[in-house]
C-alpha cells in the first residue's frame, strides 16, 4: 500500500518537473550574473529567442539558453509565447513530418522558429517568421 501511495505522489508532482520554456519579449534583453539590475551584464539577447527557465525569484528568472549558458533575467522581460531556435547549422522545413516531405525551405542556425504543436515522434510543428509553416526535426532545435 505504502508503494502505491509513493507512486501516486510521484505522477502527481511530474507535471512540475516539465520544463518551462518563454521568449524574449522585448527588442533586447540583458542577461546578468545575479538577480540584480546592478550585477555584472553578460550579454543581450534578442527578442523571441526561446529559453528554459530553471530557478524562479520575485521580480528575476535565471534561465538556460541554447548554448546551455546560465544568466539571470528580469521577468518581465520574457512572454510565455513558444518559440524555437535552430542549432543545427540548417534545418528543412518541410511540408510533414516524414523525410519524404517537400523540403519547403532551408532555415540557417539561429533563426528563431515559432512553435506551432508536436507532431510524429521526433518532428515538431512550426512556423517560419517570414511566412510559411511546416514540419522540422526535433533534433534540429532548441526549446523543446
Amino acid at each position: 500500500m505504502r508503494c502505491l501511495f509513493a507512486v501516486l505522489a510521484l505522477l502527481v508532482s511530474l507535471p512540475s518537473l516539465a520544463a518551462d520554456y518563454r521568449s524574449v519579449g522585448v527588442p533586447a534583453a540583458i542577461l546578468y550574473d545575479a538577480p540584480s539590475d546592478k550585477a555584472r551584464k553578460l550579454y543581450l539577447i534578442k527578442t523571441a529567442t526561446p529559453v528554459e527557465v530553471v530557478v524562479k525569484l520575485e521580480g528575476w528568472l535565471k534561465v538556460r539558453d541554447a548554448e546551455g549558458s546560465l544568466a539571470w533575467i528580469a521577468s518581465s522581460q520574457l512572454v510565455d509565447r513558444r518559440t524555437l531556435i535552430v542549432t543545427a547549422a540548417h534545418a528543412e522545413l518541410r511540408a510533414a513530418d516524414n523525410d519524404n516531405a517537400a523540403v519547403s525551405r532551408q532555415v540557417e542556425k539561429w533563426v528563431v522558429l515559432d512553435y506551432a504543436g508536436p507532431a510524429a515522434p521526433g518532428w515538431v510543428r512550426v512556423s517560419h517568421p517570414e511566412g510559411g509553416s511546416g514540419f522540422v526535426r526535433a533534433s534540429q532545435v532548441w526549446g523543446l
